[in-house]
């Protein structure tokens, strides 16, 4: 008996051992020199490291995207910059013509509830800009160069864009047409440092929204992923299509289709529930419209992110007794090194920095 109350003191000892947090006692020794504080541009820089060791190191070189001081993020102002549009489109299937045009707002409340909601706001038409428009299903530009929206901004306000897709009548206007939109991006017309462009919102972040107005009863066959927005019209509904046959295969549970053991079996089948044509019903073939709308645009300035660092050492790595680095633009700059030692649960850094003057 003894023997096995000794046993489960020692599980409970090992089990409390175990849990305790892995703490780190001290930050690394650790420090960072230069033979001389002004180097030329293209001359190569040694950074002495000495002190001790540590288990991670790394660099911020103090130029632009590289800086310690924006390690948390960096917003840049773009205020009064002026800024581009651009985009590319395609088109295929159907008929029916001039389906598709682009609009701005400046005074759009963000209500994507309902199609009435949107157009609530006061929307220009600007699809001239980004003549021509696709005419086949290759894809193309809007323009050959980007183009100048300057003129669009209102200061204090955001801006939001949508395309605006119409379907008038199929039986006498032809199939509606599927487009497609990718490659969307606002741009600043500051370049940072002068040469690097800032993108403002892109496909990814331009947050487009399908607004249908007979998303009920006559929805639209539109989408919006990460790289395309689909606009395209309601289904042109008549009595030979199959879904109006009761005795189309899909209504009959003994399908392939949703039979397991079948080689067609399809697992996302599922029996529809018949209903039958109405021809009186006025969703048949309506006019109706859809737009992707985006998010508000703010055009003030623009979100960078953190600056980063670069990596020189991680945990498993040998001692590092040097760091050598090459600045390619003249100006001051702060050389920082951050050091550390980690466990899972605990870390404790020390922080080095130098003054480097880079002349011409």
């Amino acid at each position: 008996m003894k023997l096995k109350h000794y046993m489960i003191l020692s599980a409970v000892l090992l089990m409390a051992s175990c849990s305790k947090e892995l703490k780190v006692d001290n930050a690394p020794g650790f420090d960072v020199s230069t033979a001389s504080n002004t180097y030329k541009v293209g001359q190569e820089i040694k950074f002495n490291i000495t002190g001790g060791t540590a288990h991670i190191i790394s660099f911020y070189s103090g130029e632009t995207l590289k800086d310690y001081a924006f390690r948390e993020g960096r917003t840049l102002s773009i205020r009064d910059a002026g800024a581009t549009l651009e985009f590319q489109n395609s088109v295929q299937v159907g008929t029916q013509a001039g389906q598709l045009s682009f609009l701005y707002s400046t005074d759009f409340n963000g209500d994507y509830s309902s199609l009435a909601s949107v157009k609530a706001a006061t929307w220009t038409d600007i699809t001239s800009r980004f003549a021509p428009l696709a005419t086949s299903a290759t894809f193309v530009p809007t323009t050959i160069s980007p183009k100048d929206i300057s003129d669009l901004i209102v200061p204090g306000k955001p801006i939001y864009f949508a395309f605006k897709y119409v379907t008038k009548p199929q039986a006498t206007n032809g199939l509606a047409r599927q487009w497609f939109i990718q490659t969307f991006a606002v741009k600043s017309k500051l370049k940072l440092n002068g040469t690097t462009t800032l993108t403002i919102a892109d496909q990814v972040n331009a947050g487009f929204r399908i607004v249908d107005e007979n998303k009920e009863n006559a929805p639209a066959r539109a989408s919006v992923t990460s790289t395309r927005v689909t606009l395209y019209g309601n289904e042109y509904l008549t009595a030979d299509m199959p879904r109006f046959n009761p005795n189309d295969p899909m209504y009959d549970p003994n399908d392939p289709r949703y039979n397991p053991r079948d080689p067609a079996y399809n697992p996302t089948a599922k029996i529809p529930v018949y209903v039958p044509f109405n021809a009186a019903s006025p969703y048949n073939d309506p006019t109706s419209e859809h737009w992707a709308v985006s998010k508000a645009i703010n055009i003030e300035s623009v979100n960078l992110g953190p600056d980063l660092s670069t990596a020189l050492k991680g945990i498993s790595s040998p001692n590092l007794d040097a760091h050598f680095y090459t600045y390619t633009a003249p100006g001051t700059y702060k050389a920082v090194f951050v050091a550390s030692n980690n466990t899972i649960d605990d870390v404790k850094a020390i922080v080095k920095e130098i003054t480097i003057t880079i002349t011409p």
